[in-house]
């Protein structure tokens, strides 16, 4: 059994996620771990694709948009405050925040986030501008 724990979201480091967003790692179980990402005012991510981990996220403030890719299934949708969205393992990915506001999401990858090597860059919709 693991032991319960209690964290401030601003008592979380920032770091740098492998898409270039900036994220700050939550708390964390075998099964499952969240985050929180933040992407500034007309920045875009690079796209990636998880090797093994799904995701669920929520959008908490900002707006913006993510582009997502499974097999011949492709999409782009609006982020804003309440958007809830899927990102199964294997799905490609990207999204971009208004040049007006950051977006903010939280983010819970199932089973547990395994580090950097998970995430590979693809082909995306947008040229990304971030590091």
């Amino acid at each position: 059994m693991s032991a319960f724990e209690t964290i401030q979201l601003y008592a979380a480091p920032a770091t740098v996620a492998p898409d270039g967003s900036t994220v700050r790692a939550l708390l964390s179980l075998a099964s499952g771990s969240v985050a929180h990402f933040e992407l500034a005012p007309g920045g875009v991510t690079h796209p990636i694709v998880h090797r093994s981990v799904s995701e669920i996220w929520f959008v908490i403030a900002g707006s913006g948009e993510m582009w997502r890719r499974q097999d011949e299934r492709e999409e782009t949708i609006a982020l804003g405050a309440g958007v809830c969205l899927t990102i199964p393992a294997g799905t490609h990915f990207q999204f971009r925040a208004s040049r007006e506001r950051p977006v903010a999401a939280i983010g819970m990858t199932m089973p547990a986030w395994p580090g950097d090597d998970e995430a590979v860059r693809v082909e995306g919709p947008w040229v990304a501008s971030i590091g």
